[in-house]
């Protein structure tokens, strides 16, 4: 997959993993402001809607493709475990990033495969698929920036997802926005001081 890795100095790791259209550069910025010490991993969407990269295919807006989201998936996770032997980063250790389809792959990959992450900042979510068999969650630590007003991603699937992860033991906290699917300086300064109090 297209990626960008920055060494860091404090052993984590942020996946990042951007929103339709966007690009490996598209976050870069977001993942300094939230620790600066941490690798960077940056990865661009191998699927590519009217010339936009996704990660997955949709069937229509808010349709998501659910045998691409599976075979993607896997393929995200496949792809951590080989960028971790070959950058040599600490694979119990990352913690993603992702605005938008890249919260949908995130959520995706927590849904699908346990200890696939350590923990999540999820940037307008949606529910990934309703019928996985999500496993234990334990010990990972979920936080949400939803938007009252977002009309791409209601507030209800924002809900739906926080109720999932709960159930198989995640610790999840939601953070509310007058606006709507724009990722704002209000919602970046919410997710920094979740992540000092999780991390530091």
């Amino acid at each position: 997959m297209q990626h960008i890795f920055n060494d860091g100095t404090n052993g984590k790791t942020l996946l990042l993993l951007h929103g339709t259209g966007g690009t490996e550069r598209d976050l870069l910025g977001l993942a300094k402001e939230i620790d600066e010490e941490a690798n960077i991993l940056s990865v661009r969407g191998n699927v590519l809607e009217n010339g936009m990269p996704r990660f997955f295919r949709r069937l229509a807006e808010g349709v998501f493709d659910m045998e691409d989201l599976l075979f993607r998936t896997k393929e995200l996770y496949d792809f951590l475990d080989e960028a971790a032997q070959k950058y040599n980063f600490d694979r119990q250790q990352v913690i993603a990033i992702g605005y938008s389809n890249g919260a949908n792959i995130a959520g995706s990959l927590l849904f699908h495969y346990k200890n696939a992450l350590q923990g999540a900042l999820l940037h307008h979510p949606m529910v990934p698929n309703r019928d996985a068999s999500i496993p234990d969650l334990t010990g990972v630590d979920v936080w949400i920036g939803a938007g009252l007003n977002d009309f791409m991603c209601p507030p209800q699937e924002s809900e739906q997802l926080e109720s999932m992860l709960k159930a198989k033991g995640a610790e999840v906290e939601t953070s509310w926005f007058n606006y709507g699917h724009q990722l704002t300086m209000q919602e970046v300064q919410a997710a920094k001081a979740w992540y000092a109090r999780k991390y530091a």
